[in-house]
């Protein structure tokens, strides 16, 4: 029964990715200071002097990239030549390399720290550029802040990347990603998208060091960020690799299960694959622990004070649909893919704005819409609703179902 489900699932998913899509090319852009609006609310209403980060335009660079290489046209194309101007010209550091975090709506240098996290998510998506583009300005940029990276980010010492810097690349006191993280040297978050942004890259330019790199933050993950006992992902570490609180993030859980497993796949490391084919069923497993009986896959949970947030996020169940299913084509067990459909199912039932477009933020604990978070924002972006739409429809047409 499941599998007559999913040339529906497919089709669903065709023409939500065409919704988001459309929303975004419709209401981000900004024409009169040139590349997309900072913040736009819940009723998509915009914010015309918001600062622009570099994250959200790094993501809107990567989806209109996937998606005319997916499905190619003259909006998603144009779309993607929009974003990569404005990176270029606005977001990347000309003195010193690397990226701004964020720049005025006038597209000025506004936050000049040099976040590792946006620097992985600019090589992702100037990479999924360069597959739609051919542009070798944009291969070259991405080469030149991996190498950069190399360089300036890793620890040579302990391995791993160290979260943050300032403008010139030196030690900075402040190295979170937002206020609700630890102030840690090395994170599980900026090491996930680090290797998934240096996965893309492999993808057009299959170096030697880049895949060593990948392969050192693979065994980074079996090392320190998968928990051996809990299966969860450890998320913050000093530099010498001692793990700091037991906060544990349902939607990365799940979410690295399959970018792991891709990563390892894109640079043929056969070690590593088998690893994570036997990793991914008692991580799945470990985090079904948080999915609520409508299909929905609770936050975050804090083992120290037993506290469960019982929010639902558009991005967690975005990435409860994608690492679900990977589960079930990895070990063959349907339950897996009955809970990535039951994700769906919550997605369009709660979290699809069918008024106003997009996704909401979230459910709140009290069931209601979460209305004072952003549609569009420095984390509020077009990439894990249609990556997972884009990761679904090519699993349901060329994988082992």
């Amino acid at each position: 029964m499941e599998y007559q489900h999913l040339h529906i699932f497919k089709q669903e998913l065709t023409n939500e990715l065409s919704s988001i899509l459309n929303w975004w090319a419709t209401n981000a852009p900004d024409d009169i200071n040139g590349g997309f609006y900072g913040k736009i609310d819940n009723n998509n209403q915009v914010t015309g002097d918001a600062p622009k980060g570099s994250v959200l335009n790094a993501r809107i660079l990567w989806t209109f990239s996937a998606a005319y290489n997916h499905q190619p046209g003259s909006l998603y194309r144009q779309m993607a030549d929009r974003a990569y101007k404005y990176i270029i010209d606005n977001f990347i550091d000309k003195s010193f390399g690397g990226v701004y975090w964020s720049v005025d709506y006038e597209g000025q240098p506004l936050d000049t720290k040099k976040q590792v996290y946006a620097m992985a998510f600019t090589i992702y998506g100037l990479s999924e550029y360069y597959r739609a583009s051919k542009n070798d300005e944009a291969r070259q940029t991405a080469i030149e802040l991996f190498n950069l990276l190399a360089e300036k980010a890793y620890d040579p010492v302990k391995t791993g990347y160290f979260e943050a810097f300032t403008q010139d690349w030196q030690p900075v006191d402040d190295l979170r990603l937002s206020a609700k993280d630890a102030n840690e040297k090395k994170t599980m978050n900026t090491h996930l998208h680090v290797l998934e942004g240096f996965t893309n890259l492999y993808r057009i330019w299959p170096d030697g060091l880049l895949r060593k790199h990948i392969s050192i933050l693979l065994n980074n993950f079996f090392d320190y960020f998968i928990n051996k006992e809990t299966h969860h992902l450890n998320l913050f570490f000093d530099e010498h690799w001692n793990s700091k609180g037991g906060l544990i993030s349902y939607g990365h859980d799940i979410e690295a299960t399959w970018l792991l497993l891709e990563a390892a796949e894109v640079i043929e490391y056969s070690e590593a694959i088998e690893k994570i084919k036997r990793l991914i069923p008692i991580m799945a497993q470990a985090t079904t622990a948080a999915l609520d009986d409508d299909g929905g896959l609770w936050y975050e949970y804090e083992p120290q004070d037993h506290h469960l947030v019982k929010e639902k996020h558009w991005w967690v169940q975005a990435e409860a649909m994608v690492g679900f299913f990977n589960s079930w084509q990895v070990t063959g067990d349907t339950k897996y893919l009955n809970i990535a459909l039951k994700s769906w199912g919550f997605i369009k039932n709660g979290i699809i704005d069918k008024h106003n477009g997009e996704w909401f933020w979230g459910i709140g604990e009290t069931g209601r819409i979460m209305k004072d978070e952003d549609k569009a924002g420095f984390w509020k972006c077009p990439y894990h609703n249609s990556r997972a739409c884009l990761e679904l429809i090519r699993r349901i047409d060329h994988g082992k179902l």
